[in-house]
């Protein structure tokens, strides 16, 4: 059946790839924008750009009221009782670093860290060098067969000396949501600290930190149709209270002198020096868009396209996906080929795909792979893409085999 996306016409980069004869399948890396975001983009430089929350003129002004009000809005995308309860960050892998760094101090040598083996290097190495410089034990949490964490693994590992268990909601690899709402439960039994790496996540369907009951949330603007430079860092009011600051600079400040200083809370006291403005506009206005979509439509359409990808993939001799991928995404080998042979084939052909360790290089040493090539879809695709895709997919087998 003929999946056709009816909001392909708001992505000009769609058309404009589709003259170039590129076929787009790599929104798990990075996603097109809706014109809605350039032209909130090109309006912010256009009419007049400003620093924000110092200035007295009225371009600092409109470009404070702008800024904030993308905090509200993601306040509000997130189910946040707060928009104080949003940081901006300059991605989510600075986002994880901030944590990392802003609660050492509540470690002690001997602690526990729990993570799962499925972590993308961003919500791995923060933690794996927190616990190299405090003598900490760094705990990975198994995978089952369906590439989803182990919940009676966990209910053993996660234990009185957690302090920290930090997760993704939806593998970048394997493209399986993870039990989150369980392992919080069994943070929180232990008085644990909680993080959840919504990199992947937070692009399908709404998601509410309120009731997910979490710590920490993080994701990055330009996964999201937004625009690049930008993450989100999500707290609990509580949570970020305990965070210590960890960039020093202009804004930040409450009180200084030569000697001493003083910060401000969350979120202006994490936010040091000039921000990402026209970034946080942008993903304002791209939440805008979203927010207009009927969102159970889009989740059909996403999953209409995702079941035709992992049939079309399951027909076809000698590949074999990894694990068992719930949406969006699917990663897959083929025996006897090279993942880079493959794409770079695939590329020739006008595909664009990923392969390699996809930043996860640990979880694909565990299953005996250097690599594998990745399919991510978004809901500007459609039918055509992946017909596309097939056919390249065979030519290319064809020739390598």
């Amino acid at each position: 059946m003929f999946q056709l996306s009816p909001w392909r016409a708001d992505f000009p980069a769609i058309a404009a790839l589709q003259r170039q004869h590129q076929t787009y399948l790599d929104s798990a890396a990075t996603t097109q924008k809706p014109q809605a975001l350039l032209d909130a983009l090109s309006h912010y430089y256009s009419h007049g750009a400003a620093n924000v929350h110092r200035a007295q003129h009225l371009p600092g002004a409109l470009a404070t009221q702008a800024f904030e009000d993308s905090r509200e809005k993601v306040a509000r995308w997130l189910n946040a009782a707060s928009a104080q309860q949003i940081i901006f960050t300059h991605g989510a892998t600075s986002a994880l670093n901030l944590l990392a760094y802003g609660l050492q101090e509540h470690f002690v040598a001997g602690d526990e860290i729990v993570i799962s083996a499925l972590e993308h290097h961003a919500n791995l190495l923060p933690w794996q060098q927190l616990a190299l410089r405090q003598g900490l034990k760094l705990v990975v949490l198994p995978l089952n067969a369906n590439g989803i964490i182990d919940l009676a693994a966990a209910s053993t590992l996660i234990g009185p000396r957690t302090r920290l268990v930090a997760v993704s909601q939806l593998s970048n690899v394997l493209g399986a949501w993870q039990p989150l709402e369980a392992l919080i439960a069994l943070a929180k039994a232990q008085g644990a600290m909680t993080v959840v790496d919504g990199a992947q996540g937070v692009v399908h369907g709404r998601h509410d930190v309120t009731q997910l009951g979490c710590d920490f949330y993080v994701f990055s603007s330009h996964k999201l149709y937004g625009p690049d430079g930008l993450g989100v860092l999500y707290g609990r009011s509580e949570a970020l209270a305990r965070l210590g600051h960890w960039q020093f600079g202009g804004e930040m400040v409450a009180d200084a002198d030569y000697q001493s200083a003083t910060f401000r809370p969350a979120p202006l006291g994490f936010e040091a020096g000039t921000p990402p403005i026209a970034s946080v506009i942008g993903l304002g206005a791209t939440l805008d868009y979203l927010a207009s979509l009927d969102q159970d439509a889009v989740l059909r359409h996403e999953a209409l396209l995702h079941t035709h990808l992992l049939r079309g993939l399951g027909e076809r001799e000698g590949v074999r996906l990894l694990g068992r991928p719930q949406l969006a995404l699917a990663s897959f080998v083929v025996e006897g080929v090279h993942n880079a042979d493959l794409s770079h084939l695939l590329t020739e052909q006008g595909i664009a795909v990923r392969a390699g360790h996809h930043c996860a290089m640990p979880l694909l040493k565990s299953l005996g792979l250097s690599g594998a090539v990745r399919v991510s879809l978004a809901l500007y695709n459609d039918s055509e893409d992946l017909k596309r895709f097939f056919d390249a997919l065979d030519q290319a087998l064809e020739l390598l085999r």
